[in-house]
């Protein structure tokens, strides 16, 4: 029995490896090399694996981790924190979602148990595609990218009601189980249950065990009180799955959340992946291939639906066009936890195995094409909003920026991020007049109420750009996140104005050559700018004039950074940039009292002749004298300034301490 469970696990793994590597090589989600790799190791692929139930026990083991890791990443406070965003785009994405679909299913003449079950697997995106790609495309920090991180933390919370209402849904489909009273007191008791261990017990129990400083014993008492508490809500008749999240949600009020989740998540990954194994190995070949139309078919729809429900979702918080496109085709695959939710409600015979398979088998396919969904997106979304018709229909529809009083030589800064904020708050100082375009509309009424002259709208739109009066702007300095956005707003901004210049801050240097050929004047890209100041700085630690370190990064800016992005380049400021007296140092020593220096002048010390120090200034309570002459007397208590090589230095400071 060992010998072939050895066998099985040395199978998956190295598939595993190759299958894994081949979807890295084409930038697919390793979520579909995992699904791949059950499929052929399974009973309805390849058949190499032998002891399936030793899988389906892994995978259960993965699913309770990673509710569990889940729990550790939020906390009551943050729940209840959670932005407009959140709570209000996230519950009208999972509710309409799950409406539309049960009444649909419903039209179809089938149950509203199945109508309403399907909807919640339809309503879930992947957390982990979505976000993995828009890390990788440098986009998580967009504001489309925001939108989305919102709604997903919403459906990883809506996941837990939804599996405490899969036994009630099968309670009405066949008459058994609990009374809702019944189960609503038990979740009441366990909720307050937690609270209490949240807030008293687990804290005090992880800082004694914290306190051993032993990696063994926290680690087993993580493991433990999950486990723990998994088990009390499967004794009240809860999921072990809920048990782990509440688990987190506990550990995560503690001072040691973050420790017990490095702890923990080495083992959710490897457990999660047997997870994603054991779904693939569910998937039957054959049906696969004798439905490949219908499985087509099915993942198209899904991705055409949650796109457009997700845009209006996010149109209705009041977002830009284009946000609410991308948004939608960000979030259009199904989720993992659909998949954790499809085996429930198999073992609660609420849907059909042959539904089951159809079902996973498209979700696998969308969650394939979200790479490529999120690729495609800025592209779809301008193109949607060229259409004149939809442009005009969504132009008179959104917020857009109000007509104020008549402004001329005003500064408009685009984009109220940390960029955008300290820039209007140096014009507000300098006396500059200016105007804020935003397009969050959150963060436009907060800033309104305190005063600042902020307009929410989207500044591709021609009529946005008017209100602002962007024709008698004298600066335009654009700071949004997005860069494909950044140059379709320059190039909406050029398209009103030639006088106008154009500022414009990206994060990446590759983003350069696009902005400029979009009309932009000055470009100015944080990763290069953070390393002209770094070395400007060294410069000055090396002694470089600073009239020479000024125009080195004056050559640098005005050549795009060239000398940064392809070295070596001959340059007259570079060549001619030579350090002077890198070996030398500037410091400051105090005269103690009874020091052989105090009461002698420095002709008498000879620390330039004996010693090859130069004393720069010298402190004397208020009093400072620079550059002084050989006659000066030190007294005990002054302060000098020297300046010389450190092993110099070191001999000399003999001098102004007191010996013995």
């Amino acid at each position: 029995m060992e010998t072939n469970l050895l066998q099985d696990m040395l199978v998956i793994f190295l598939l595993s490896v190759g299958v894994l590597l081949i979807c890295v090589r084409l930038r697919m989600p390793s979520v579909v090399g995992l699904f791949a790799t059950g499929l052929l190791v399974g009973p309805h692929g390849l058949g190499l694996i032998q002891n399936i139930h030793q899988v389906e026990l892994f995978a259960e083991i993965g699913t309770v981790l990673l509710l569990f890791a889940i729990g550790i990443e939020f906390s009551f406070i943050e729940l209840l924190r959670l932005s407009k965003v959140v709570l209000g785009g996230g519950s009208l994405q999972v509710a309409a979602t799950t409406g539309l679909i049960a009444f649909g299913w419903r039209a179809l003449g089938h149950s509203w148990t199945e109508g309403i079950f399907l909807g919640f697997l339809v309503a879930l995106s992947s957390t982990a595609i979505a976000l993995k790609v828009l890390q990788d495309r440098n986009e998580s920090d967009s504001l489309p990218g925001r939108v989305s991180l919102g709604i997903l933390i919403f459906q990883d919370i809506a996941i837990i009601p939804m599996m405490l209402l899969v036994p009630l849904l099968a309670g009405t489909n066949n008459g058994g189980g609990e009374p809702l009273s019944t189960i609503i007191l038990k979740i009441v008791a366990v909720l307050a249950a937690v609270w209490f261990g949240s807030q008293w017990l687990v804290p005090r129990l992880l800082h004694q065990v914290a306190r051993q400083k032993s990696r063994e014993l926290f680690l087993f008492a993580i493991a433990g009180l999950g486990m723990a508490i998994a088990w009390l809500t499967a004794e009240v008749g809860l999921s072990l799955a809920l048990g782990a999240f509440l688990a987190g949600l506990i550990i995560s009020e503690s001072e040691y959340s973050h420790q017990a989740l490095s702890n923990v998540l080495p083992f959710r990954d490897l457990f999660v992946s047997f997870f994603f194994l054991s779904v693939g190995m569910l998937l039957n070949l054959d049906i696969l291939l004798s439905q490949a139309l219908l499985v087509a078919v099915v993942a198209l729809g899904l991705l055409l639906f949650k796109t457009v429900l997700v845009a209006a979702v996010v149109f209705v918080l009041g977002y830009s066009l284009r946000v609410a496109i991308i948004s939608g085709l960000t979030l259009s695959q199904i989720g993992e936890f659909s998949f954790v939710l499809s085996g429930s409600g198999l073992q609660n015979g609420i849907i059909s195995p042959e539904m089951i398979q159809i079902f996973m088998a498209a979700a696998v396919l969308t969650m394939a094409i979200t790479p490529l969904s999120i690729a495609w997106a800025p592209r779809l979304a301008d193109a949607a909003a060229g259409i004149s018709s939809l442009r005009r229909f969504f132009r008179d529809s959104e917020h857009s920026a109000e007509t104020g009083e008549v402004q001329q030589d005003h500064l408009v800064i685009i984009g109220y991020g940390l960029n955008g904020r300290n820039l209007a708050r140096a014009a507000q100082v300098a006396g500059i007049p200016y105007l804020v375009l935003d397009v969050n509309p959150e963060i436009v009424k907060k800033e309104r109420q305190e005063g600042i002259p902020i307009r929410v709208g989207d500044a591709t739109y021609d009529a946005v750009l008017e209100a602002v009066q962007i024709d008698t702007a004298r600066v335009v300095v654009v700071a949004v996140s997005d860069p494909q956005a950044s140059a379709r707003i320059v190039s909406a901004i050029r398209r009103h104005t030639v006088e106008s210049s154009i500022i414009v801050r990206t994060r990446y240097v590759d983003h350069i050559g696009p902005l400029y050929r979009a009309g932009a004047d000055y470009v100015i890209p944080e990763e290069y700018e953070t390393s002209i100041e770094i070395f400007a700085l060294v410069l000055q630690k090396y002694l470089v004039p600073r009239q020479q370190i000024e125009e080195l990064v004056t050559e640098i800016r005005s050549s795009g950074y060239r000398m940064l992005r392809s070295l070596p380049v001959r340059s007259a400021s570079l060549n001619d940039l030579k350090p002077h007296m890198h070996d030398a140092e500037i410091s400051s020593i105090e005269i103690e009292q009874g020091a052989e220096a105090a009461g002698r002048s420095l002709m008498e010390l000879g620390l330039r002749e004996c010693y090859g120090i130069n004393v720069l200034l010298i402190r004397r309570n208020t009093e400072v004298l620079s550059n002084p002459k050989a006659g000066a007397v030190l007294e005990a208590g002054d302060v000098v300034v020297l300046f010389g090589a450190p092993a110099d230095i070191a001999r000399g400071t003999r001098l102004f301490r007191r010996q013995g």
